[in-house]
């Protein structure tokens, strides 16, 4: 099933999306498909993010060719790297990103992300998909310029708005062998496929649970391939995934 959040007449309320019609539900779909036997038409909402996540983790450099643009003489890291982003960078399908005034390079990076859909907890990687509830898209946004000067990425990363995730959440796919694909302004400026990641799924999700508890809701975002680059006002940014859609956001 494909998974939505939206709001209509100012309620906000889960969804299964059939076509151009939302079916939807009692609660958030975490906690069971409980449908309350209403539609609503998909052009009469407004998507929102598709969750509210207490964390987002993400795993940087997972694609060899984005490890070598970053830096050419770089080692494959030998575990995965993660950083996280709050709730405060949430942001939508459609939403507009802001670039602060004292940022000089605003970054976008296409991503898969998944949506845990279980607590997780010391995750055996052969159980892994057991504890995911789907897939979505995800822009990890990213003012290049501060995260050089901090030597660390928790503020380039983690600005409000900075992570548009949705615009919907599918348990249709595994996610092992998808094609990705950032444009920008029309423009092709990412594509790579799932399969390239150095890190996959299962050893990933047992990595990150052997140090956290993930709640039923988080997200995790599994790296960008290569292509990386600016963006400015006045631009539009769309991160493509197969057999999920397109995530489209604003630059201003």
């Amino acid at each position: 099933m494909k998974y939505v959040r939206i709001e209509k007449d100012n309620v906000i309320r889960w969804g299964v999306l059939e076509g151009e019609k939302v079916l939807t539900l009692q609660h958030a779909p975490f906690d069971g498909i409980c449908f309350d036997g209403s539609s609503v038409s998909l052009s009469e909402c407004t998507l929102l993010a598709p969750g509210e996540p207490s964390k987002i983790v993400l795993v940087g450099k997972n694609y060899y060719d984005h490890v070598l643009e970053m830096d050419e003489n770089a080692a494959i890291p030998k575990y995965p790297i993660l950083f996280m982003k709050g709730p405060n960078a949430v942001n939508c399908h459609e939403g507009n990103v802001h670039k602060p005034d004292f940022v000089q390079r605003l970054d976008y990076e296409g991503e898969l992300a998944l949506v845990i859909g279980k607590q997780a907890k010391n995750v055996k990687p052969e159980n892994a998909y057991d504890y995911i509830f789907g897939f979505t898209c995800l822009n990890d946004i990213t003012a290049r310029d501060i995260q050089s000067a901090d030597g660390q990425w928790t503020r380039a990363k983690a600005m409000d708005g900075f992570a548009p995730f949705g615009p919907l959440i599918t348990d249709e796919t595994d996610g092992t062998d998808l094609k990705i694909e950032t444009r920008l302004n029309g423009k092709t400026v990412q594509q790579s496929r799932t399969s390239m990641f150095m890190t996959k799924i299962p050893e990933m999700l047992a990595f990150i649970t052997s140090a956290m508890t993930l709640e039923p809701g988080d997200i995790v975002s599994t790296g960008t391939p290569a292509g990386i680059g600016p963006m400015k006002a006045g631009d539009v940014v769309e991160v493509e995934v197969e057999s999920i859609g397109i995530l489209r956001n604003y630059v201003v």
